[in-house]
C-alpha cells in the first residue's frame, strides 16, 4: 500500500505534466505503475522525461545507421567498411577528449545540451550534401563514420546526465528504465523506417531523424534547466594523476588485464560480426532496399531484445550464474559460426542475431558484475579505461586487421575471381570468429578463476561489498568455500563465516555442515552457532557425526543444541541427554542439555532438568550461575525456577545479572521487563540489557518508546534507548525511527540520524526514503537551513558593538555552537541522498582552516548535491560573513532588524528549538540585562528537563520578580537535580520561605 506522502508526491508530479480532470483519474493507475516499475513518485519526472530524450536520440540514431549503411554499401561497398573502423576509432577517442574538454570550460549543464546538439546538428547538411552529385563520394563516408564516432558519445552522454539526475541508490532503479530507451527505439524506428522509406528518399529520411533528435535535444535542455541544482556550476578540473599504477599490482592487476581482454574480444567480435553481416546484406540487396532489410531487421531484433531483457535475462542470471551466462554468447557463436559454412548469407545473419540479442542483454546484465571485486576508486577508473580506450583503439585494431586479410586473400590468390575470393574471404572471418569466440571462452574462464581469488582477498581486506543479485551471491559462496576449505588462519576463515551469514543466514548450513569435521574447535563452534540462525533438518546427520567424536565442551553444548533443535523425533532420542546431566559434566554441556530437556521433554525430564538447574544457578561457583542462567535463556520457560530471580539479579557477580537479563529476554518475563530498563541506566549492565532488548524485538518498543520520548530521562539513556530500536531493526521499529525523526530537533535528532544511517546494508537510509522520499528528506535540509537563518539574525543582533558583558559573550558563543551542530546534522541529512564517502570528504575539508581545502569541500558538494536549495546551503558553508550568508535566505527568511531585547524574547519563543544551554544564557543575559519577558515563557521554561535551564529561569525571577519566585519556591523544593535544589534551598533562607509537603512541579 503506497503512503501519504507517497500519493502526495505523485500527484505534485502529475501536476506538473498534467491537467486537473486527467490528474485525478489517472493517480491510481499511475501510483500501481511506479510500484510495479520499482520507483519513487519523486523519481518518476526525471526517469520519464530521460526515457524520452534517449528514446528520441536512438530513433534518430538508428533510422541514420540504417542510411549512412545503405548509401554506403551502395556505392563503396562492405570491404570499404574497414576503413571506417579505424577512422573512427580516432575519432571517437577524439570526441573522447573533446568532452573532457568542454567540462573543463563550461558547467556540465550546459555541456551535455552541447554535446546532444553537436550529434544532431549535422544531420541538418547530410542532406545537402546528398543532393550535390560533387559531395556525395565525401558526405556518404562522413555520415557513415559520424555513425560509428557518435553512438559511444551518445551513451556516455546519457549516463553522464543520468548520474547528475540521480544519486547512487536512485539510480539503480531509474537506469535500468532509462536505458531501455535505446530497445524500444530499436522496435519503433526498425519497424517506422521501411513505411517512411515508401513516403521519402534517404536524404529525407535524414532529415526526420534530425527532427526527431533535435526533439531529444530539446528535452534535455529542458531537464537542465528544471534541473539546474542537480548540475555544478562551477567548471570541472582536470584531474590530477594518481597513484594508480601503483595500486593496481599482484592479483588485482592480473585480473584488470583480464577485464581489458575480455571486453577488447566482446567488441572485436561484434565489429567483425557486423563486417561480415553488411557484407552479406551488400551481395543480396542495393539502395533503399538496404535501408528498408537492416529497418526490419532492427525492429524484430529490438522486440527480441526488449523481451528478452524483461522476461529472460534475470532468470537466465539466476539459473546459470554469472560466468555460465557469459559464457553462453561465445558459444553461441562458435555453433552458429560452424553452422554458417553451410549457407553463408542465413548463418551470419543468425550469427548477427544472436550477438546483438545477447550481447545487448544478457552480457550487458552480467558485465557490472565483473567489476565488483575491484575497490570502488579503482572500478571507475577501469571501467572509463574499458568503455573510452579499449573499446575505440580495439575498433581500430580490428578495421587494420580486416584490411589486412583483404589484402593478403588478393595478393596470395590473384587470378581467382571475385565469387572465389569474396567465399574465401568470408569464410576466413568465419573461422577467426569462431577462434576468437574459443578465446573468448578461455579468457571467461580465467576470469572466473581470478574472480574468486579476488573476492576472497577483498573479504580479507575487508573491502568485499555485499551482493546484490543471486548471481553475485552464488560467486561470493563460491569464494567462501574455497577460502575455508584451504589451510590458513582461523580469523580469516571466521571472517567469512560471519560474512555468509550477513549475506545468506538462511542457507549458510549448505556451505558450512560439510566441512564441520575438518575445522578446528573454534571454526566448529561458529559455523553451528551461525546454522543454529537458521535451524535446517538436512544437516542433522554432519552434527550427529560430529558428536560421535570428542569435543570441547563449547562445540558440544552447540552441536547438542543444533540435534535436539532439529530432531523429528525428540520424544525417542530425549533420554540420551540423561549422562549429560551430571554433575560432573563441564556446566555449559549440563546446562544446554538441561534447557533442552525443559524445551522439550515430558514431566518427569522437565522435573530432572529443573533440579539440575536450581543446583546450578544456587551454587557458590560463579561459572556454574553464570551457564545456569544461560541455560534458563535456552529453555521456552522457566517454570518454578523464577523464584530465584530476583536474588540472582542482585548477585554479586556481573557475569550473573548479564546471563540473567539475556535469559528474561529469551523466556519473555514481562514482569522483569522493568529489569532491563533500570539495567539500560547503568554503564556495567548497558550492553547485556540492550542486548537483551534487543532479542524482544517488538516487545520492548513500547517500553524503549516511552523512556526515549521521556524528556525527564538522562539523555544518555533516551540515545540508547533509540539505538536499541535501531537495533531491532523491524519494520515497525523503523517506522517509529523515522516518524520521531521529523519531529525530533537538536541532540535528539541528531541521534536518529546517526542511528538511521549506521544500520546495516542500507536499512535506516531506505526506510527513510520509502516513508518520507527525497523529498521530506530535502524539507528536514530546509528546517536545519531556516533555523540557521535565525541563528545568524541573532547573532547580527546581538553584535558586541550592540551588546557587551560576560553574559553576551556566552550567548554569541553558544549560538555559534548551535549552528556548528546544525551544520553536522545537515551533513548527517545529506548522507541519506548523497554517497557517504562524498559527503565525509567535503565535510572534512569544509572543517579545514586553509582556504585551499575548503573551495576543495565545496567543489565536491557543488559536484554531488542537486537539492533545489544546493546554492543557499553553499554559501552557509562557505567562508563568508554573518550578513553575507544571511542574505542568501533571503527568498525563504525575510530578516529584519530587532532589538536586542525583542531578538531575545523571539529566541526564547523558538526555545524548542534551542539546546539547553543557549536557552539558559538567554535568561542570564536577561537577568543581567534587567529585560522584561513573557510569564508564559518563564513558567514553561521553569518545567525544562535541564536542570540548567530552570537553574538561569530562577536566578532570573530573582531579580524580575521576587514575589513570584516566593510563590513557586516550595513547589521546587523537591526538584532531582541537586544544584538546582541547593539553590532553591539558598533562596528560601534568604526570602525566608518555609518548605511544605505539596506537590513539587
Amino acid at each position: 500500500m503506497i503512503s501519504k506522502i507517497e500519493r502526495q508526491l505523485t500527484t505534485s508530479w502529475l501536476r506538473q505534466y498534467l491537467p486537473g480532470w486527467l490528474e485525478q483519474r489517472l493517480e491510481p493507475a499511475l501510483q500501481q505503475l511506479l510500484i510495479w516499475v520499482n520507483l519513487r513518485p519523486d523519481e518518476a519526472g526525471r526517469t520519464f522525461l530521460m526515457f524520452a530524450f534517449y528514446t528520441c536520440m536512438s530513433v534518430g540514431l538508428i533510422w541514420l545507421e540504417a542510411c549512412a549503411a545503405a548509401l554506403f554499401l551502395d556505392r563503396y561497398g562492405a570491404n570499404s567498411l574497414a576503413w571506417i573502423y579505424i577512422a573512427s576509432s580516432g575519432i571517437g577517442s577524439g570526441l573522447g577528449f573533446l568532452y573532457a574538454w568542454l567540462q573543463t570550460v563550461l558547467p556540465l549543464r550546459r555541456v551535455v545540451v552541447l554535446i546532444a546538439l553537436l550529434i544532431a546538428i549535422p544531420l541538418l547538411f547530410f542532406p545537402v550534401g546528398l543532393g550535390v552529385a560533387a559531395w556525395v563520394v565525401v558526405t556518404v563516408p562522413i555520415m557513415r563514420l559520424w555513425v560509428e564516432a557518435i553512438y559511444v558519445l551518445s551513451d556516455l552522454n546519457t549516463s553522464i546526465t543520468a548520474n547528475q539526475l540521480f544519486n547512487i541508490r536512485e539510480i539503480k532503479r531509474a537506469y535500468p528504465l532509462i536505458s531501455s530507451g535505446l530497445l524500444v527505439a530499436d522496435v519503433v524506428s526498425g519497424f517506422s523506417l521501411p513505411l517512411l522509406l515508401r513516403w521519402m528518399d534517404l536524404p529525407n529520411v535524414i532529415f526526420a531523424a534530425f527532427i526527431v533528435m533535435m526533439i531529444g535535444v530539446l528535452i534535455l535542455f529542458y531537464i537542465s534547466r528544471t534541473y539546474r541544482q542537480s548540475f555544478p556550476d562551477k567548471v570541472r578540473k582536470q584531474p590530477k594523476r594518481s597513484d594508480f599504477n601503483r595500486r593496481v599490482q599482484g592479483p588485482l592487476r592480473r585480473y584488470v588485464i583480464l577485464i581489458l581482454t575480455f571486453f577488447v574480444l566482446a567488441q572485436v567480435l561484434l565489429v567483425l560480426i557486423d563486417f561480415q553481416y553488411l557484407t552479406q546484406i551488400e551481395k543480396r540487396f542495393s539502395g533503399a532496399e538496404i535501408a528498408s532489410f537492416l529497418g526490419l531487421f532492427g525492429g524484430i531484433l529490438g522486440l527480441f531484445e526488449l523481451m528478452a531483457q524483461w522476461f529472460l535475462s534475470s532468470r537466465a542470471i539466476e539459473w546459470l550464474g554469472v560466468f555460465l551466462t557469459l559464457m553462453v554468447l561465445p558459444a553461441v557463436i562458435i555453433l552458429t559460426g560452424i553452422a554458417s559454412f553451410f549457407n553463408l548469407f542465413v548463418g551470419l545473419l543468425a550469427l548477427k542475431f544472436f550477438d546483438e540479442l545477447l550481447h545487448y542483454t544478457l552480457v550487458a546484465s552480467v558485465a557490472p558484475v565483473l567489476f565488483q571485486p575491484i575497490p570502488g576508486a579503482l572500478s571507475a577508473r577501469v571501467q572509463s579505461a574499458v568503455r573510452g580506450i579499449a573499446e575505440p583503439l580495439s575498433n581500430g585494431f580490428t578495421g587494420v586487421a580486416i584490411l589486412l586479410l583483404l589484402w593478403g586473400t588478393k595478393i596470395i590468390f590473384p587470378q581467382q575471381s571475385l565469387a572465389f575470393l569474396q567465399l574465401l574471404q568470408s569464410r576466413l572471418f568465419v573461422s577467426i570468429i569462431i577462434t576468437l569466440a574459443a578465446i573468448w571462452l578461455v579468457v571467461i574462464t580465467l576470469l572466473q578463476r581470478n574472480y574468486v581469488n579476488l573476492l576472497v582477498l577483498s573479504a580479507e581486506r575487508g573491502q568485499l561489498s555485499l551482493p546484490d543479485s543471486e548471481s553475485g551471491l552464488k560467486q561470493y559462496k563460491a569464494a567462501f568455500v574455497k577460502t575455508l576449505e584451504r589451510p590458513g588462519p582461523d580469523a580469516e576463515k571466521l571472517s567469512c563465516i560471519e560474512l555468509l551469514l550477513q549475506i545468506d543466514p538462511k542457507n549458510v548450513g549448505e556451505v558450512l555442515a560439510p566441512l564441520l569435521p575438518n575445522f578446528s574447535p573454534t571454526l566448529q563452534r561458529k559455523s553451528l552457532e551461525a546454522m543454529l540462525t537458521h535451524p535446517n533438518p538436512v544437516y542433522l546427520p554432519q552434527v550427529q557425526a560430529l558428536i560421535s567424536r570428542s569435543l570441547p565442551p563449547e562445540v558440544l553444548a552447540v552441536a547438542l543444541r543444533y540435534v535436539w533443535l532439529t530432531d523429528p523425533t525428540p520424544d525417542l532420542n530425549l533420554n540420551k541427554l540423561r549422562p549429560y546431566l551430571r554433575p560432573e559434566v563441564d556446566p555449559i554441556v549440563r546446562g544446554t542439555a538441561a534447557a533442552l530437556m525443559l524445551r522439550r521433554g515430558n514431566r518427569d525430564q522437565k522435573a530432572e532438568a529443573t533440579y539440575c538447574l536450581r543446583q546450578m544457578i544456587t551454587h557458590k561457583r560463579e561459572r556454574e550461575r553464570v551457564m545456569g542462567c544461560r541455560a534458563l535463556g535456552e529453555a521456552d520457560y522457566m517454570q518454578a525456577l523464577r523464584l530465584y530471580i530476583p536474588n540472582l539479579l542482585q548477585d554479586e557477580s556481573l557475569r550473573v545479572r548479564c546471563a540473567l537479563l539475556e535469559a528474561i529476554a529469551a523466556t519473555r518475563l514481562e514482569e522483569y521487563y522493568p529489569s532491563l530498563l533500570r539495567a539500560l541506566h547503568y554503564k556495567s549492565t548497558r550492553k547485556a540489557a540492550m542486548q537483551a532488548l534487543v532479542r524482544l524485538e517488538n516487545a520492548a518498543l513500547p517500553l524503549l518508546l516511552a523512556v526515549a520520548a521521556d524528556p525527564q530521562r538522562p539523555p544518555r539513556m533516551q540515545a540508547d534507548a533509540w539505538d536499541v530500536i535501531g537495533q531491532i531493526g523491524t519494520l515497525e521499529a523503523l517506522d517509529a525511527l523515522v516518524t520521531h525523526l521529523e519531529t525530533a530537533w537538536g541532540a535528539s535528532r541528531r541521534d536518529l540520524l546517526r542511528i538511521l544511517l549506521k544500520l546495516p546494508y542500507e536499512a535506516g537510509i531506505e526506510a527513510v526514503l520509502d516513508r518520507l522520499g527525497r523529498t521530506g528528506v530535502e524539507q528536514l535540509i530546509n528546517q536545519e537551513i531556516m533555523f540557521v537563518g535565525q541563528l545568524y539574525a541573532a547573532l547580527l543582533d546581538f553584535e558586541p558593538r550592540r551588546l557587551v558583558g560576560t553574559e553576551a559573550d556566552l550567548l554569541r558563543r553558544s549560538l555559534r555552537d548551535m549552528i556548528t551542530d546544525a551544520e553536522e546534522r545537515l551533513y548527517l541529512l545529506m548522507r541519506f541522498l548523497y554517497p557517504a564517502d562524498a559527503i565525509q570528504a567535503a565535510r572534512f575539508n569544509l572543517r579545514d582552516a586553509s582556504h585551499a581545502s575548503k573551495a576543495r569541500g565545496l567543489e565536491i558538494l557543488d559536484n554531488t548535491l542537486d537539492i533545489r536549495s544546493k546554492r543557499t546551503l553553499l554559501v552557509l558553508l562557505d567562508r563568508r560573513s554573518d550578513q553575507e550568508k544571511l542574505q542568501s535566505l533571503a527568498a525563504e527568511l525575510s530578516y529584519q532588524s530587532l532589538s536586542p531585547s525583542d531578538r531575545l524574547r523571539h529566541l526564547i519563543d523558538l526555545r524548542h528549538f534551542l539546546a539547553e544551554w543557549p536557552l539558559a544564557c538567554c535568561f542570564h543575559l536577561a537577568r543581567q540585562q534587567r529585560w522584561s519577558l513573557s510569564p508564559e515563557a518563564i513558567l514553561a521554561c521553569l518545567h525544562h528537563p535541564a536542570g540548567v535551564v530552570r537553574e538561569a529561569v530562577l536566578a532570573y525571577l530573582h531579580m524580575a520578580s521576587p514575589r513570584t519566585l516566593r510563590e513557586l519556591l516550595p513547589q521546587l523544593s523537591h526538584d532531582p537535580n541537586p544544584i538546582v535544589l541547593g539553590l532553591v534551598h539558598q533562596m528560601m533562607a534568604e526570602l525566608g520561605v518555609q518548605p511544605t509537603s505539596g506537590p513539587g512541579f
